[in-house]
């Protein structure tokens, strides 16, 4: 069971599955009668408008996130599961600031064969860019130490035992600590 006030971000780069890993990690706290609640981090930051420039979106994806994550917490929220990309330090550490939760962050490791297979049989625009985008991010290292945890997502998240994610402690085949 999850410790009050504990969140866990699933981090990596384009195609490892981030999202469904949320998924799947919110259904078993939900299971397992936990007051829990799952974000999709994209959506709170997918915003576009010619005044807009990316500090000013940046602040918005913020105040987008400390909003929800501060309603989830003030309804009784004992756990929160986000699902998003960090990039830098500052990202990281803009994002602690306003999760009125500690953080512990996983980061899912695929390899790049894998991320394009996964996203080859996707025929949106944004899908078609996120391979070059991965395997730059890839190549460049990019948000590669931002992590407490790496974990190989070639399994379900059945494997992953959030409770423990905090100490860094996990018995599944395929997960790291720092």
């Amino acid at each position: 069971m999850a410790v009050p006030g504990e969140a866990v971000l699933i981090t990596g780069v384009y195609g490892t599955g981030k999202t469904t890993v949320c998924e799947e990690l919110a259904e078993r706290l939900e299971s397992a009668g936990v007051a829990s609640g799952a974000i999709d981090l994209d959506w709170l930051g997918w915003i576009e408008s010619p005044q807009l420039d990316a500090a000013a979106a940046d602040r918005t994806y913020l105040a987008n996130l400390s909003a929800v994550t501060t309603n989830y917490a003030e309804a009784g929220v004992q756990c929160l599961v986000l699902a998003g990309t960090v990039r830098s330090n500052a990202e990281l550490d803009a994002l602690r600031t306003v999760v009125p939760f500690p953080v512990g962050i996983v980061r899912l490791i695929l390899p790049l064969e894998e991320i394009e297979r996964r996203l080859s049989g996707t025929v949106t625009l944004g899908r078609a860019r996120d391979v070059p985008n991965a395997a730059r991010w890839l190549e460049h290292g990019i948000g590669a130490a931002l992590c407490d945890l790496t974990a190989t997502n070639d399994r379900p998240a059945r494997n992953y035992r959030l409770s423990r994610l905090r100490e860094g402690i996990d018995d599944a085949p395929g997960v790291h600590g720092r």
